[in-house]
């Protein structure tokens, strides 16, 4: 698919119930049209570890499900799920952990571990990588990302989430080499026709999981590019502090100020329970007045919390959630619930990063 192909806009969801979640954002963005019923789709979800999808990691069966759920409704038979964990790890294993080998089943679906596929040499700016032929081949591929935290490149969604389409030596050849620019150059030759994020309860700060944050949404588009900008902005990140954005701008793949992009959001965040985190995000939100928080607005802050922490900021007396509704109260108040607050970050839910400006900003 070129470059001039790819839609904007991004569609996003709230709510617990996964499977009717995926499938309105599919219809909402009339995924189905343009793809060949007798070509084939292969599923690339992130199972990089064999740890449920509760623990920030991997992406929920559910979405997967979603998605084979309206490609068959809409006369799409030919799916097939793949994925190679990653460096010794087993990619069976891993589907059997994180519910792919029940899918499987339920559907009539097959699972490909790309560990023993071929591989086929591909010219990009950043030099030949080998992809699996699986994934490069696909008469479509669409790509099943979790949102969440990294340990080298500090984000991973839609770009990153293709480098489990290589063979295990060429994974072991970016992280010798320049993993950043190694993964933009990945994202040049291989272009997913959609991606569905996983933004549900994505890891803080590591992509094998454990400490996840809640957020309760899914969000999807046309474009891998523009995903990923968007997804900085819910985890609170600019577009440039990401390596391989920046080398894919330069390489003419999209803007880093996501210009053009245009978000519909197809629902609100439904009110929650105040979140009771515990560890490394419990450490960031004590303090945080909690009452009646959507998972999608505490997550964003807990995200924004942790961009500020990192600049050694460390901000006092928030308020967040539907009890502030009405309510007069010192502090700055986080989302539209909280316009009672003395100072207050607008939005339902703010973004991470909009969260980060206004506290850097007290």
């Amino acid at each position: 698919m070129g470059d001039a192909e790819y839609a904007s806009d991004i569609f996003a969801i709230y709510g617990s119930d996964v499977l009717s979640m995926t499938k309105r954002l599919l219809e909402a963005a009339d995924a189905a049209a343009g793809i060949d019923p007798d070509g084939g789709v292969a599923i690339k979800p992130n199972l990089v570890v064999a740890r449920p999808a509760s623990e920030g990691a991997t992406t929920h069966p559910e979405i997967v499900a979603g998605i084979i759920e309206y490609l068959q409704d809409h006369g799409i038979r030919r799916l097939s799920v793949i994925e190679s964990s990653w460096l010794g790890a087993d990619t069976r294993r891993a589907f059997a952990v994180c519910g792919y080998g029940e899918l499987a089943k339920r559907y009539g679906v097959e699972l490909h571990d790309l560990k023993s596929d071929s591989a086929t040499p591909v010219s990009t700016p950043a030099g030949t990588i080998r992809i699996c032929d699986k994934a490069f081949r696909a008469a479509c591929l669409v790509n099943a990302p979790v949102l969440k935290g990294h340990c080298q490149t500090r984000l991973t969604c839609a770009l990153k989430n293709l480098k489990g389409c290589l063979p295990d030596s060429e994974k072991r050849r970016f992280h010798q080499g320049d993993l950043n620019r190694l993964i933009a150059g990945l994202a040049t030759a291989l272009r997913p026709r959609l991606t569905l994020a996983d933004s549900l309860c994505g890891d803080l700060d590591f992509e094998e999981g454990g400490n996840p944050v809640p957020a309760d949404r899914l969000f999807l588009g046309r474009d891998p590019f523009r995903v990923d900008v968007m997804g900085c902005r819910f985890m609170g990140f600019a577009p440039g502090d990401i390596g391989y954005l920046r080398h894919a701008a330069s390489w003419g793949m999209g803007s880093l100020d996501g210009g053009g992009t245009s978000l519909q959001e197809l629902n609100r965040p439904a009110t929650t329970a105040a979140p009771r985190p515990s560890g490394k995000i419990g450490a960031l939100g004590r303090g945080v007045r909690a009452d009646q928080a959507c998972s999608a607005c505490y997550g964003n802050l807990i995200h924004a919390l942790k961009r500020l922490d990192e600049q050694g900021i460390r901000p006092a007396g928030l308020c967040i959630g539907q009890g502030w509704k009405g309510k007069k109260t010192s502090g700055i108040g986080v989302g539209d619930c909280c316009r009672g607050a003395a100072e207050h970050v607008p939005g339902c839910p703010p973004a991470a990063a909009d969260i980060v400006a206004a506290l850097a900003r007290t």
